[in-house]
């Protein structure tokens, strides 16, 4: 056997063996790593996931036990199964649920690079489509669009630099439309493509391009709109009705049958409090993600 690879089957460590075991049941982690425009490899991925995963699983697990010490030994004595899933069930559990949360941030980077992509492309757009007007070759346009537009020019400073290196535009055009996760953007390099591969006038239909993703653009934008009402309402209902009148209500009723002796206690008002401020946070965020960006 070659020495060289010896050497590297000794450098193989635990995390290598189990990202390597992992990565079939991923087979699509190689493309979403691709849309998010990360440079490692799957198992290079799964090694960072892995190690990710013990050790802040290791951490909650620890924070768990120190917190549940005096009810697991309780258990432990009168309420055995209790007292071993309180054992078991972190051990097992947090781990798990870890992994599967730190795999999700490869879409989570796509869908970031797909909003921040279809911000910018009208406007990107619209600088190649003036400059192919203006009589500049597309080659000259595309290394224009390079910079000011975010994103967007990144993409294209991709493009620049493999015709650069030889690569034929058309095929460079095609390279960046499958990587890409905006259909927004992939609608223009494909035109582009299209353009080029049949001779047609690559100006009018970027044009006619162009003004289809706006219109639907806009529409995307006046859906949000009629979409928030409900929301808010569904807002209104949770997060503020329910809980202020849910607790003056069991405030009233405790007090009424009790004769005025029970009531709310403080621990489960700060656990209203605590389940007001998650749905806060929660409908914050959703509106926030939902929210179309735009620059049109």
């Amino acid at each position: 056997m070659d020495p060289q690879i010896k050497t590297q089957q000794k450098k193989k460590g635990v995390i290598t063996t189990l990202a390597e075991l992992f990565a079939p049941s991923f087979p699509d982690l190689k493309k979403k790593l691709r849309m998010a425009d990360m440079a490692a490899t799957p198992i290079q991925f799964l090694e960072k996931t892995i190690t990710s995963t013990l050790l802040i699983s290791g951490g909650l697990i620890f924070l768990a036990y120190l917190l549940l010490a005096d009810s697991i030994i309780y258990n432990l004595k009168y309420k055995l199964l209790i007292g071993l899933l309180m054992i078991f069930g972190p051990l097992l559990l947090l781990p798990v649920v870890i992994f599967f949360y730190l795999m999700l941030y490869p879409d989570a980077s796509t869908m970031r690079r797909q909003k921040e992509m279809d911000y910018e492309i009208v406007f990107a757009g619209r600088h190649i489509l003036i400059a192919l007007k203006s009589g500049m070759p597309l080659f000259n346009t595309l290394v224009g669009a390079s910079s000011g537009y975010g994103i967007v020019s990144k993409e294209f400073s991709k493009i620049v630099d493999q015709v650069t290196m030889g690569v034929p535009v058309t095929q460079a055009v095609r390279d960046a439309a499958s990587n890409n996760p905006s259909k927004y953007f992939t609608r223009v390099l494909m035109q582009i493509n299209n353009s080029l591969s049949s001779g047609s006038d690559l100006a009018n239909s970027l044009e006619g391009v162009l003004e289809q993703i706006s219109k639907e653009q806009m529409i995307s934008l006046k859906e949000y709109s009629q979409k928030l009402t409900p929301i808010v309402m569904f807002y209104m209902v949770f997060g503020i009705i329910v809980p202020s009148l849910g607790v003056v209500l069991a405030t009233v009723v405790l007090s009424a049958i009790s004769g005025g002796v029970k009531g709310l206690s403080s621990l489960l008002l700060v656990e209203v409090f605590l389940m007001i401020t998650v749905v806060q946070f929660l409908f914050l965020g959703f509106v926030e993600n939902s929210r179309p960006r735009y620059l049109i």
